[in-house]
């Protein structure tokens, strides 16, 4: 499919189908660059590289440069860093990397998607921009189900007042349920609960804002929820309330990404009882196929032939072999 003009499968490194990459909205994305005119970009939490190849692609069109940030890149980030002039790739942590390399026009943010890690991000982004423009920033995550719940890649590199209790292999996430459920999707690095303070991506921004009137931010509430912030009196300030006014929090966006999120539990629940069943079923088989074998059973079946053809009437709950193959479709 094309995606921000580029051919792209924005579902090749996300075999669940969630729709989980940022490429999946890169068609907002790249308009608000060029909207900022922006001529570089950071980008943090790159992984496999989907939305880093539409970057890179902007980039060439746009005079551009992009910087992307991630400590554990897969196979075809690594590739595209090195044969794209227009892309550096750092191998660090956000927090490590962002007081260090040259700030960028516009921050993309799709790392750890907890409350410390953003809240830092968005620090230190702050601070490198002194007596200047906030650089444009865009988030991903912003509605459910990080919205409201950490998730944590390392929950050992968060300090421990930040922490949450974390889901693990108890139980996965439901749109509208606050705890765990069994068949829930499987998020186990992400907060036991949902909700209440210093918990979630969006927290994180709202809290960062609070006491900040001269910024704006917009969610674009599709596919996981794209966040926008920036300045109230930047000089693309217009522009970019023109492009974003219509989505940000736009009811019919909100009923289909509701519908899309509750599409996935649905299917995910209904994997689980499949699962469920054809474990039942294999238990069933194991115990006819023991009874096939059984010798107990082979005199069993012989004595209701017996009392049969003696004339007593047969015992009808006796199960013949016959039966049981038939049962086993052999």
């Amino acid at each position: 499919m094309t995606i921000a003009g580029l051919d792209l499968d924005p579902y090749l490194n996300d075999p669940e189908r969630r729709g989980a990459s940022m490429a999946q909205i890169a068609d907002v994305i790249v308009p608000c660059l060029d909207a900022a005119a922006a001529r570089s970009v950071i980008e943090i939490g790159a992984l496999a590289g989907d939305l880093t190849r539409v970057l890179v692609d902007w980039a060439v069109r746009s005079g551009a440069r992009v910087l992307a940030v991630d400590p554990s890149p897969h196979r075809p980030l690594i590739e595209l860093a090195s044969e794209s002039a227009e892309l550096q790739l750092v191998r660090e942590t956000s927090l490590a990397a962002l007081p260090r390399v040259e700030l960028a026009d516009a921050v993309i943010i799709d790392g750890d998607h907890n409350y410390f890690t953003v809240t830092e991000e968005l620090r230190l982004i702050e601070v490198r921009a002194p007596g200047r423009e906030l650089p444009l920033v865009l988030l991903h995550d912003v509605c459910w189900p990080h919205a409201r719940r950490d998730d944590y890649f390392a929950v050992e590199r968060i300090p421990e007042e930040f922490r949450h209790p974390v889901a693990g292999s108890a139980g996965g996430l439901v749109p509208g349920e606050p705890g765990l459920r069994g068949d829930g999707l499987p998020y186990p690095g992400s907060a036991a609960r949902e909700g209440g303070p210093r918990n979630g991506v969006l927290t994180a921004v709202e809290d960062f804002l609070a006491g900040r009137p001269e910024l704006r931010l917009a969610v674009v509430p599709a596919f996981f929820g794209l966040g926008v912030v920036w300045r109230a009196d930047a000089a693309y300030a217009g522009a970019l309330e023109r492009l974003l006014g219509p989505l940000d929090r736009n009811p019919l966006l909100e009923r289909l990404e509701a519908n899309r999120v509750e599409q996935l539990a649905v299917s995910r629940a209904a994997a689980v009882e499949l699962e469920a069943e054809q474990g039942r079923r294999a238990r069933h088989e194991a115990v006819l196929e023991r009874m096939l074998e059984s010798r107990a059973f082979t005199i069993a079946e012989r004595l209701s032939v017996l009392r049969m053809r003696a004339g007593i009437a047969p015992d009808q709950s006796v199960v013949s072999k016959e039966e049981i193959r038939r049962a086993l479709d052999r």
